[in-house]
């Protein structure tokens, strides 16, 4: 499978007062097409930080990062923002869509920014909807839906541009766990359909039950990066108390 993302020896402190707070050390880590994977591990053990990393929302104090082959340490954060539109996508637990615009008008907004034609932008936005499921609230503004559907929403917004990889901070920790089951078929499903590499930053055991890879985090390392697949979605092996999650 072609390596989506690679990090090499990285490290991530930051300035309290006079003192380094390490919040990564030495992380060596791949992605691959289509993995479906959880990072895990206790509030403060780095899970944030290595999403934002992957996400070129901030920078490392050391080391390497490759997205899509491209070594992207060294490009200044202002100029990151075209690799980040191009390449990857977002999902947020508070889902982050602009309240003033519709559910497709979130969707196309990416596109918007891109350049690409109307014709192209509303074909593209829904073709996502309706895969999401989602059609029917195309007109609708964030307020008027409910917190599935928002977060529906911000899938097909992630997905639109057809990224290399979706990064996932967290993105049941605001539904009941009705609608998380069905977000998280719906990844799942969107997952093994198109190839797309998704990584979860998470607490919820039911994420890191349905990974294809759970990445535990401690204290800014990796402990243990299982890769095995699982058969039984609901095997119970991998609980939060073992994975040292609060």
């Amino acid at each position: 499978m072609e390596r989506v993302v690679r990090l090499e020896s990285v490290d991530k402190s930051y300035r309290l007062g006079r003192i380094d707070v390490p919040a990564l050390k030495s992380v060596d880590l791949e992605l691959r097409q289509g993995d479906f994977a959880a990072l895990a591990g206790p509030s403060g053990s780095g899970k944030t930080t290595l999403l934002n990393l992957i996400g070129c929302l901030d920078k490392p104090t050391a080391g390497r990062i490759f997205i899509g082959g491209q070594d992207v340490t060294a490009i200044p954060l202002h100029r990151l923002a075209d690799i980040r539109r191009q390449q990857i996508g977002f999902i947020f637990q508070t889902f982050n869509l602009i309240p003033v615009l519709t559910a497709f008008e979130n969707v196309e907004y990416p596109l918007l920014l891109s350049g690409m034609p109307r014709k192209q932008r509303v074909a593209s936005a829904g073709v996502l909807l309706e895969k999401v499921g989602i059609s029917a609230q195309a007109r609708q503004r964030p307020d008027q839906l409910s917190g599935g559907q928002r977060q529906r929403v911000a899938i097909a917004r992630a997905l639109v541009t057809e990224p290399a990889i979706v990064l996932a901070d967290e993105p049941t920790a605001n539904l009941d766990s009705e609608t998380a089951v069905e977000i998280l078929d719906l990844l799942s499903r969107i997952n093994r359909e198109t190839g797309t590499t998704l990584l979860f930053s998470t607490h919820d055991p039911k994420i890191i039950e349905r990974a294809r890879r759970r990445i535990r985090l401690r204290d800014g390392q990796i402990l243990s990066d299982l890769a095995e697949p699982v058969a039984d979605p609901d095997i119970r092996a991998f609980s939060s108390e073992r994975l040292g999650i609060c």
